[in-house]
This record gives C-alpha cells, structure tokens and sequence, in this order.
C-alpha cells in the first residue's frame, strides 16, 4: 500500500483516524502500532516478522544497557551485539546477492545467491532501531520501558517504509506526551495534500518522461532528448520523495506528532554543500550524528577529517543500494564536498549567484544520471550524448517531447522554488482565508483523485532503497 493509493486515501486512512480519536490517549499508541502493522502486511506480510524481530531486539537491548548501566563492559557489548545483528540483517537482505556475484566474478568461483526480494523500508527502520540503541547507550534519551510505545515509534506507517528517518532522540517525548488537537489535523491534512500534489500531480507526468528517454536505444538519443530526459528525472525524484516526505509529515501532525521536514528547496541551492543541507535531511543527519562525529568529524586534522567524510559518503551511497553506481555516486558528491571546502567554495563567493546556481545544478544533474544508471557504462554513454559527443544536437522526437512538456517543466521549476508557498501564505493572511483555503485545498484533492482514477503509473522510487 503507498499513500499516494485510493485504497489508502479513502480506506485505510480514515478507518485509522476514526479508530484512533476514538480511542483513549492511553491506547492510542497501541491503535498506532496495530493500524502500522496491517499497514506494512498488506504488501509484504512475510517480511512483517523482521520488522517486529528488531523491534523486540532492540526493545530488550536498551533495557540491558539501561539495566547495566554502572558496568564499563556489558553495555558496549549490548551495543556491538545490536549494531552487528541489526546491520547484518540489513547486509542479508539487500547487499548479500550483490557481494556474492562480485566474489563470483573476481575469483571466478561460483557461490550461489538468494533471490529473496528486499523488505520495503528496510533500510529506514533499520537506522531507527539502531538509533535507539546508540541514543540509550549514548545518555542522549531516557529508556523507552513501554514496549507499545516503542513498537509504535519503529512502525509507525506514515514514515515506515520510505522515511524521514526519525531518531528516537528527537521523537522520545512525543511518544507518550504529545497533543493532538483540530488545528494541528487541519495543518496535517493540507501538507498531506501538497503531498500528494507533488507525487500525482508532478512526479508522475514527467516521469513518463524520463521512462521514454531511457527506454530509448542510445543510437537514437541526440543531445536535447538526453537533457530533457534527466532533467525530467531530477524532478521526478525531488517530487517523488518530498512529495512522499510530506504525506509523512501530513500524516505525523494528524496523528499528533511534528516530524521535521526532509526537505528544503534543494534546488535553489548555489553550491552542493547547500544542497546536502536541504536533501534527504534526516539521512544526513543520522550519518553526521551516529558515524561522522563519533569517527572524530574535522577534530583530528585534515587527514582524518578526508577519512571521515570519504566513509560517510561511500556509506550514503551504499546505503541507496546495492550497485556500484549508488558508490560511484556517493564518492563523487563526497569529492564535490571536499573541494568545495578547500577550493571551490572561496571561487563561488566572488561570483554572481546566478553562476552559483548554474554550477551546482550541473552538478546535481550529473549526480543523478549516475544514481539511476546500474551499469557504468551506460552512464559513461548517457554523459557523452548529454555532451554531444558524435550525436545529433537535437531531432524531432526531442522537438516532441519539449513541446509535450515544455509548460510542465515550467511549472516544476516554479514549484521548486519557495514561490508558491509565499502565495498560499497571502491567501492565508487575506480576508477570504476562511473560505479560499478550503476550496484549494478540496480541489487539489478532487483532481488528485481523478488522477488516481485513470492513473496506471504510480511508482515510489525511494521504496527500493
């Protein structure tokens, strides 16, 4: 079930809310959890037991660390038995069939694999558990005793399977003292919609885009089809994912919780710093909280500092998949990252903020050609047509397609940018907000669902990872 579904929007979604209130403030974690199980068994009930496995793990992990707080040994040892079984289970999963076919092709031998399919979400509710434990360890957040509230926390269904990640540090109190309140669900409920907006509205028109561009035989690509192309993927995965980010959040605040946005415009970024601040927030925020800092961050001089920062890029890529294009993406914004701070970002000072943005936009759109080529060849091809190297500039089928999308492209630039959310706050501030806003929103609704309707092509791209 994805959120962006009419069996979710008008099923599952109001038969939980409606249990939910119903219910008292002291079962309404456990009405949580539940509603989050059936959430996550309607696609995949098999895989449901490894979800509730390193819940109950690392449930009774912390309460060993907790209980055994005074020793210098046995806490540390709960810690590394967690982050080994956790990080191994994660390892099985996703990342064992892509190290045995690279051992198979280096030393020629023949080890057989597992066609098992990966468990959605895997990799989110992985960090969170692990969260918990570090946090614990760490003296960051108090115990969690109630294993219904802590359950909730890892499987609750508007973040489970595709993020934010929430660390249980900045989540802990809400767990059990939140508010819920008729403004708070009505402030939910518009960011659902924007949301949803994003996914259907945005993220799956030009996504056809990029699905033709890339289904397309490199021989018959030219220049402006390739570029319309990944640019059409670039916007994809922004809208895809924040869009998907939003519903979480939507749905946190209607369930009386306030997640932290995951992002910030990260196009109108002027350097790939910028952009790392404003991409994916909760992802960089876990690996700079729970391995860059503990590995030293920039205190144990340049050297180690270059370690650090290349680990946690090669991470950030692998954590996106098991493929060595999601490496070579990762090491290539940490090598970005790294000359920005020594080079490049003293050079972009003294320029224009127009040659700024040029800059990093280059850069991010390069980025993703490498993100969503398995094969580095194909990459290496694809970059080459971008460039022009022995294709034609531009066809006819590169005609088509920039006058089919050339006003929807327009318009995810400008939804891109803070822009339409300035508007909607003058709507808000005028005199007619009482009875605008309502209308908008309904709308916005009422044409999403008619999408839905007649709407074969709804992917999440983030559910893979």
């Amino acid at each position: 079930m994805i959120f962006s579904s009419l069996v979710f929007i008008f099923k599952f979604l109001p038969i939980t809310l409606l249990i939910y209130y119903l219910s008292p403030k002291s079962l309404r974690n456990f009405v949580l959890l539940l509603a989050s199980l059936v959430f996550y068994g309607w696609g995949e009930p098999v895989y449901i037991s490894i979800m509730i496995f390193s819940t109950v793990f690392d449930y009774f992990n912390g309460l060993l660390i907790h209980k055994y707080r005074e020793h210098k040994a046995i806490p540390k040892l709960v810690l590394i038995n967690s982050m080994v079984v956790n990080l191994g289970i994660l390892f099985f999963f996703k990342y064992y069939n892509f190290m045995v076919l690279n051992i198979n092709n280096l030393l020629g031998v023949s080890i057989s694999t597992s066609p098992l399919p990966l468990p959605v979400g895997i990799s989110f509710y992985t960090f969170q558990t692990m969260s918990y434990v570090i946090d614990i360890y760490l003296k960051t957040a108090p115990i969690q005793k109630n294993i219904i509230s802590f359950g909730a926390y890892v499987a609750m269904f508007p973040q489970l399977v595709a993020g934010p990640i929430v660390k249980y540090g900045d989540i802990h109190k809400q767990l059990n003292e939140r508010k819920e309140s008729l403004q708070k669900f009505g402030e939910g409920t518009e960011i659902f919609i924007i949301g949803l907006c994003k996914k259907v509205l945005l993220a799956n028109n030009i996504g056809l885009l990029w699905t033709n561009v890339k289904g397309t035989s490199f021989t018959e690509l030219s220049t402006i089809s390739a570029w319309l192309g990944i640019i059409a993927f670039t916007f994809q995965i922004y809208f895809d994912f924040s869009g998907y980010s939003d519903m979480a959040i939507g749905l946190g605040k209607m369930l009386g919780f306030d997640l932290d946005i995951n992002f910030n415009y990260p196009y109108i970024s002027k350097s790939i710093t910028e952009f790392w601040r404003r991409w994916h927030i909760s992802l960089g925020s876990w690996f700079r909280e729970y391995v860059y800092i503990p590995l030293g961050g920039n205190r144990l001089g340049k050297y180690k500092h270059l370690r650090n920062l290349f680990l946690v890029w090669f991470l950030t890529g692998f954590w996106h998949g098991a493929s060595w294009n999601f490496v070579l993406w990762g090491l290539y914004f940490g090598t970005i990252l790294v000359l920005e701070k020594y080079f490049i970002l003293k050079w972009l000072q003294s320029k224009p903020k127009f040659i700024s943005h040029i800059y990093a936009i280059l850069l991010i759109i390069i980025g993703w050609v490498i993100f969503d080529f398995d094969k580095l060849a194909n990459i290496s091809s694809f970059l080459s047509i971008m460039f022009g190297v022995r294709v034609p500039f531009f066809d006819y089928k590169s005609l088509y397609y920039l006058y089919t999308n050339g006003l929807l492209i327009i318009c995810l630039i400008i939804f891109s940018t803070p822009l339409q959310k300035k508007i909607m706050n003058k709507i808000k501030e005028s005199s007619l907000k009482h009875v605008l806003v309502p209308i908008i929103y309904v709308a916005l609704l009422f044409i999403c669902t008619a999408y839905l309707v007649n709407e074969s092509y709804n992917p999440f791209l983030y559910f893979r990872f």
